[in-house]
């Protein structure tokens, strides 16, 4: 897992975006570092070149109670690096709203959303398909497709004891492939996630969702 994690705490020198002067007028974005590649995506398409991108690593999801402290740290930092502007691209992520505590209590604005599956499909078509029983779903995103082992298979530990599967996804009928970009590797490698978690597949490509929005809004 640690080339993984190690991306996304260099996820700014990796592409290029090291921050630039203090007060420069820039807005500053603090996000999970697994959504770095559809930030730095969408800001490439639209031609959004004010952003700068900080990125906490993804592994945080694997402890949600870290992350309020880990987003309150980095916004002190960034305020005491002369930045005035900063949004928050982190879902609550399982955080019971101690993340939003932390934004309202700093005055940061992230994005709406219980985790990053819902805002990629649409906040508001994500609840509607959870009332008709999404609830038995299992989702990835392109992130997960591609740190499925790092992410899902070796921390729930499938690796060591595989018996585990109808204990943790017993009570999953399918697993549930949120794309943002069309990658015929990638969906084949969903394909075999859901294989892995016998579990049935369902592809659906979202794109970005209500991340481009948010973007958008903070332009």
């Amino acid at each position: 897992m640690a080339d993984e994690i190690s991306l996304d705490d260099a996820c700014l020198t990796e592409q290029g975006l090291e921050p630039r002067a203090p007060n420069s007028g820039k807005v500053l974005l603090i996000a999970c570092g697994a959504l770095a590649r559809e930030i730095l995506a969408l800001s490439r398409m639209n031609g959004w070149d004010h952003f700068e991108l900080t990125c906490l690593p993804a592994k945080l999801h694997l402890f949600p109670d870290q992350i309020p402290d880990a987003i309150r740290a980095r916004v002190a930092r960034a305020r005491a690096d002369g930045f005035e502007d900063i949004k928050i691209i982190y879902a609550d992520c399982g955080t019971g709203g101690l993340l939003d505590k932390v934004c309202d209590e700093l005055g940061v604005e992230r994005i709406d959303g219980p985790h990053c599956y819902s805002f990629f499909d649409g906040n508001d078509a994500f609840a509607a398909r959870g009332e008709a029983g999404e609830i038995t779903s299992f989702y990835l995103t392109d992130f997960l497709v591609k740190q499925f082992d790092a992410f899902v298979w070796r921390p729930m530990g499938l690796d060591r004891h595989p018996e585990l599967r109808d204990m943790i996804f017993g009570n999953y009928e399918k697993l549930i492939y949120l794309s943002q970009v069309d990658d015929p590797d990638l969906l084949e490698k969903a394909r075999e996630a859901a294989s892995r978690l016998d579990l049935a597949f369902e592809h659906r490509h979202t794109g970005y969702g209500d991340l481009a929005a948010f973007m958008a809004r903070s332009a």
